[in-house]
């Protein structure tokens, strides 16, 4: 169990999620005790869920557009965050972590402080207005749908060049927005 003196709240609502790719993260930091699975919970606000390059996620931090956000909960360790951290690629610009306000899906309204990984402010409204400025309340295994993984991507692009190419690219190829928007 993680220290709560040192333990920091991470909202994780894309791959870092139970049954997605890269949840096998959580659980060696589970297995170490430098994480813990709190809940599942909600934004307070609404914010614009989206797929990127590769139906990768990005929460973006346009409050007040999108829909409120399901994801779950975890209690994080110092030595997790920085792992975390890398995953997301905060300092390759890739992503930022930034507060948000939760509340739990079982109707608790209180509110809890955390932290969330917004895709980073460089690209995130050029990425709204790609996605036609519609986005999804769940990362959901439909929605994952066409998801491919960091080791099967072309590595002859930087991350953030496979970005600027998708939301240069022509919005024709936005995947069908009647899948699972409500899943």
């Amino acid at each position: 169990m993680v220290a709560e003196a040192e333990a920091a709240l991470i909202f994780t609502y894309g791959t870092l999620k139970q049954g997605f790719s890269n949840h096998v993260l959580l659980q060696e930091l589970i297995a170490t005790g430098d994480a813990s699975f709190i809940g599942s919970y909600r934004t307070r606000e609404n914010f614009p869920l989206v797929c990127g390059p590769y139906r990768v996620p990005f929460l973006l931090n346009l409050p007040g557009c999108g829909r409120r956000v399901s994801g779950e909960l975890y209690a994080v360790s110092s030595k997790a965050l920085a792992r975390m951290d890398d995953l997301e690629g905060v300092t390759l610009g890739h992503y930022e972590r930034l507060p948000i306000e939760l509340q739990g899906e079982d109707g608790d309204e209180t509110i809890v402080a955390a932290s969330a990984y917004y895709g980073h402010r460089s690209y995130a409204e050029a990425l709204w207005k790609r996605n036609g400025e519609e986005g999804y309340d769940c990362y959901s295994e439909k929605v994952a749908r066409g998801y491919v993984k960091r080791k099967d991507r072309p590595s002859n692009m930087t991350f953030l060049e496979q970005i600027r190419l998708f939301v240069s690219s022509s919005s024709d190829s936005v995947p069908d927005r009647s899948i699972a928007v409500n899943s």
